[in-house]
C-alpha cells in the first residue's frame, strides 16, 4: 500500500544534497564578507572591492 506521505531514497538524497549546497554557499559567503571585506590585507580587500563593483553591488 502507498501513501502519499512516503518518501523515496532519490528525494531525502536530493533534499540532503540540497542542504549541503547550500551550507557550503553559506560558508563561502561568509568568507568573502568576513575575509577579503574586512582583510587589512590591501591587495585581498582591493580585489574584494573591485569584485562588488564589477557586479553592481552598492558598497559605499
Amino acid at each position: 500500500m502507498m501513501t502519499s506521505a512516503s518518501t523515496t531514497p532519490g528525494v531525502a538524497a536530493s533534499t540532503q544534497s540540497r542542504v549541503l549546497q547550500l551550507s557550503l554557499a553559506g560558508v563561502l559567503g561568509l568568507f568573502i564578507v568576513g575575509f577579503m571585506g574586512f582583510s587589512h590585507v590591501e591587495a585581498v580587500h582591493n580585489a574584494g572591492h573591485d569584485y562588488r563593483h564589477s557586479m553592481a553591488f552598492p558598497c559605499h
